[in-house]
């Protein structure tokens, strides 16, 4: 598995491809014989029009001549003991063999490439890349789910690189490579691959691999790798929302019930959907915002924030309302959930 970044090279956009169904064995063996089957062709012809060929020791042009002309020919420019010397046999060597000799060089440095040279150079890439990451975000499942995740928060202006997408579909990788993330094919449930994307230095971890099982073992294994690491995790069925945080989950989300939520909401009021998924989406006029309270703002009450309208306080673990008396005083290592204003270009020209 190689962890890899996208490149500035041009966009390969409208080539139809398709992974190569042959073994590796099976494409070395094709490539062997494919330049056996060259050299065969330039002797066959050498030994047709072996009156054109010079032997500078003997005047002599015996098969073991013509055979080892053909491969010195073929895989070097020859060293002057067998010499062309007819208009034919000249105009053969730079018409047919110099290009079959090019062709042949081609093929062992593309095998010489694909076998070696390739996994030395992904390395290398993959361990300046491993080098780079800290404080990144590690998106396990590139589904519906985790797309959707990948786009909000690169509108909410997340650099791309700073992003890491896990999934065993290299159609989903180059659908998230493309848009300038870090991809790393591999199994998220494995200890491996989660310490090759850095796991234990990343700032947050967003956990959709579809199936809420996977999602949740998943959910162990970077737990126990990074025991202080903030974990979002997608499950389908309300019964997993439990397992999923006992399992480390730090957000446990549930598709389903909040479009129950919009939807029971929007029975009590037109409004009242709208404004919940305004909260939620980057280009909306208002969104949530999440931060540690200002030295300033210590033994003030909530409601008297100045850089937006808050909500709640987080006290260790512990929610208070902006109507519950712990409102009333804020302390040293509350978390405020405001509402603040959407100051991206894209927000509405209205206020909320």
């Amino acid at each position: 598995m190689n962890i890899r970044r996208q490149s500035h090279a041009a966009p390969t956009a409208g080539f139809l491809r398709r992974q190569s169904s042959l073994p590796v064995w099976a494409d070395l063996c094709w490539r062997v014989v494919l330049v056996f089957g060259l050299i065969a062709l330039v002797l066959l012809i050498h030994w047709v029009g072996r009156d054109g060929l010079k032997d500078n020791l003997d005047n002599q042009i015996s098969f073991v001549d013509v055979l080892y002309f053909t491969t010195v020919t073929v895989t070097t420019v020859g060293y002057g003991d067998i010499v062309p010397v007819s208009p034919e046999a000249r105009l053969f060597e730079a018409l047919l063999v110099t290009p079959i000799r090019l062709f042949v060089w081609v093929i062992f440095l593309g095998t010489a490439y694909n076998l070696f040279f390739r996994n030395i150079l992904y390395r290398w890439r993959m361990a300046r890349i491993q080098a780079d990451l800290h404080n990144h975000i590690v998106v396990t499942g590139f589904g519906t789910s985790g797309q959707e995740a990948v786009n909000e928060l690169l509108a909410r202006g997340t650099d791309p690189r700073e992003i890491v997408v896990i999934d065993g579909s290299e159609k989903a990788l180059d659908l998230a490579e493309g848009l300038g993330c870090n991809v790393l094919c591999g199994d998220s449930t494995r200890d491996k691959t989660l310490k090759d994307v850095a796991i234990h230095r990343a700032r947050s971890m967003i956990v959709s691999a579809g199936r809420d099982d996977t999602s949740i073992l998943i959910t162990l294994t970077a737990r126990h790798l990074a025991p202080r690491l903030p974990i979002s995790i997608v499950v389908r069925n309300e019964d997993n929302e439990l397992p999923a945080r006992q399992a480390g989950a730090t957000t446990v989300i549930n598709p389903v019930s909040f479009a129950g939520l919009l939807l029971a909401g929007s029975t009590s009021g037109k409004h009242i959907a709208d404004y919940m998924a305004d909260l939620a989406a980057s280009g909306g006029r208002v969104k949530l915002n999440e931060r540690p309270v200002l030295p300033q703002e210590i033994g003030q009450p909530l409601s008297a924030i100045g850089t937006g309208l808050g909500l709640r306080i987080y006290r260790g673990d512990h929610p208070i309302g902006f109507w519950e008396d712990g409102a009333r005083a804020l302390q040293t290592g509350d978390c405020i959930i405001e509402i603040v204003e959407e100051t991206d270009a894209r927000a509405k020209p209205d206020d909320q």
